[in-house]
């Protein structure tokens, strides 16, 4: 943690990150200062086992409120942190994730369907993979997924790194096999330096590989200018942007999208698809796909708002084009409420005050 940002425990040495991958829910503050202790003193060899230690705890993320001038708000700020050069395996987390080597005949990588620069997803309704097969669900954002305490809309995946694997062997997305990927990168001499400065040898691998993703992803922090104005700032945002605020406090849309990511911390069902599951696709069927439990029929974890404003269309199938329209579905079908339009043109206003800037270290990635 940079000791002039003390909002927010971050990404400053190998094994941290997946520490905020494994964020759970919490009452109160939320800690991980005993993880933290541990993970200060491993080896650069040791990786893998802090990370795998990591995700196997069930740690929380500690959210420094000492100087938040609004503690009391239901969201939490992501502070800015200090540019700096990224460590071995971040550096080799982001070329892995944008390599097309990762899938099955070299087309499709990790930036295919989560595009930083737009947003941290693709802008399609589900995404198109490998030879143009189309998947069944929406891309959502990588953005600040870091902050998820689980991962895919069904929380299938535990942590970043456990959610790294499955595209990449699944054949409507990458159509990969793994000893495949990794015979490619174990041909690169470029690679196997990067593996070993980051693991300490050469060791080409599925959990290295997606490992060294997650510490990648684990950086797309964007702090809004929303989090300016929690910090105190109360010119960040416009006047309507925080009637929007207040309206989204006081509809109750918070219940479900607080915290740091505004989101992402818990599961729901999704009301409007209560009355028809039994004609809905396995995808519309959520966490049930997972638990086998009936009365987990479209529950999902719930997605951060954060960037909303870039990632349409909205929903797990894509449904909706215009931020507008999902706040209106939103009100009518979670909190049983209709909203006015000009109320809704409000919270759409604060709800864009939640767009932040792209990670620097995405951003020279891009160019």
């Amino acid at each position: 943690m940079h000791k002039s940002h003390p909002h927010i425990l971050f990404a400053a040495r190998p094994g941290l990150p997946t520490a905020i991958a494994g964020i759970r829910r919490s009452a109160g503050l939320l800690t991980a200062a005993a993880l933290l202790s541990g993970l200060a003193a491993c080896k650069q060899v040791d990786h893998e086992a802090a990370f795998r230690d990591a995700a196997a705890r069930p740690v929380m993320l500690q959210l420094h409120r000492e100087r938040d001038a609004l503690s009391a708000e239901p969201l939490r700020a992501l502070t800015p942190t200090p540019a700096a050069e990224p460590d071995a395996m971040v550096s080799l987390g982001q070329r892995l994730y944008h390599d097309v080597r990762l899938s099955g005949d070299d087309t499709v990588s990790c930036a295919s369907c989560h595009d930083i620069a737009k947003g941290g997803d693709d802008g399609l309704k589900t995404s198109t993979g490998i030879k143009g097969a189309t998947g069944p669900i929406n891309a959502p954002t990588v953005l600040n997924s870091a902050f998820n305490f689980r991962q895919f809309w069904d929380g299938r995946a535990a942590t970043l790194a456990d959610q790294a694997k499955g595209p990449v062997t699944n054949p409507l997305e990458m159509g990969a096999a793994w000893p495949a990927v990794i015979a490619k990168l174990e041909q690169d001499a470029d690679y196997r330096q990067a593996f070993e400065a980051a693991f300490g040898d050469a060791t080409v691998n599925e959990d290295r590989i997606a490992t060294a993703i997650a510490r990648f992803e684990e950086t797309l922090i964007t702090p809004a200018p929303f989090d300016r104005f929690l910090l105190g700032e109360t010119d960040a945002i416009n006047t309507d942007a925080k009637k929007g605020y207040a309206l989204f406090k006081s509809y109750g849309c918070v219940a479900c999208h607080q915290g740091v990511n505004v989101g992402g911390n818990l599961y729901q069902k999704f009301g409007a698809l209560q009355a028809a599951f039994e004609i809905q696709t396995d995808v519309d069927k959520g966490r049930q796909n997972i638990t086998k439990n009936a009365a987990d029929a479209g529950v999902f974890k719930v997605p951060s708002l954060r960037n909303v404003e870039l990632t349409a269309p909205y929903f797990h199938l894509g449904t909706v084009d215009k931020l507008g329209d999902a706040v209106r579905v939103m009100g009518s079908s979670q909190l049983g409420r209709t909203i006015p339009d000009d109320e809704i043109a409000l919270i759409v206003e604060f709800l864009r005050s939640l767009t932040g800037e792209a990670p620097q270290l995405a951003a020279a990635t891009q160019n």
